[in-house]
């Protein structure tokens, strides 16, 4: 593995163990066992290596979120929401941490923003493509607000949860709970036909939760 994927690598790591603020780095490079200069080679500071991993989070994105036409309809469905909790879980200090690392970087945030559009697009034909299949049981002028609810549930629901508890973990069987919300929030737009699919998702995934590791 080269030297800059390595040092993306650990500082994901690092990142999501610890927080972003609390690593620096000096710590990713003692943790690399690499001079701070070795490191300043590949990056300018920090904020270039979060630039660097927010490209990772859109090119995983661009491949999990990309509406499917073919396949049973559980396996698409687990598709998806083991989408959203790969997502979740392996960036989870940037949800954690959305608005300040956004607030110091101007030119992520608008990044950010044309990512953030472009999935929202994407969430809106992932919802069609369920509502085609007979899956949902919902208007067409419905489907951009229950793709925004979504998404917005998503996005903080880690953030939420660090605020519920001093020294709040982050662990999987919490991200597991927010995949649950998600199912949750479509449960009232479900065609009678889909409930015992979607039930068995939710017992799948309420199963996932509930482990201790």
């Amino acid at each position: 593995m080269k030297t800059r994927d390595k040092i993306l690598k650990a500082s994901l790591a690092l990142f999501n163990e610890k927080g972003e603020r609390n690593v620096t780095t000096n710590h990713i490079a003692a943790h690399l066992g690499i001079s701070p200069g070795n490191l300043y080679y590949h990056f300018r500071n920090k904020e270039d290596i979060v630039h660097a991993i927010f490209g990772e989070y859109v090119r995983h994105l661009e491949t999990a979120f990309t509406p499917k036409e073919n396949g049973p309809t559980l396996d698409v469905l687990m598709s998806y929401l083991d989408g959203v909790f790969y997502t979740m879980w392996e960036f989870r200090f940037f949800y954690a941490s959305l608005p300040d690392i956004l607030a110091r970087n101007p030119a992520l945030h608008q990044e950010y923003f044309l990512v953030q559009t472009q999935l929202a697009d994407r969430v809106v034909a992932i919802l069609h493509t369920l509502k085609a299949e007979g899956i949902l049981a919902i208007d067409e002028a419905d489907l951009p607000d229950l793709a925004h609810t979504v998404k917005i549930m998503v996005t903080f629901w880690i953030s939420y949860q660090t605020t519920q508890a001093v020294d709040a973990a982050i662990t999987r069987p919490v991200i597991y709970q927010g995949v649950l919300k998600v199912l949750f929030l479509i449960r009232p737009y479900l065609a009678p036909d889909a409930r015992d699919t979607i039930a068995r998702l939710e017992d799948h995934y309420r199963r996932l939760a509930l482990r201790t590791r």
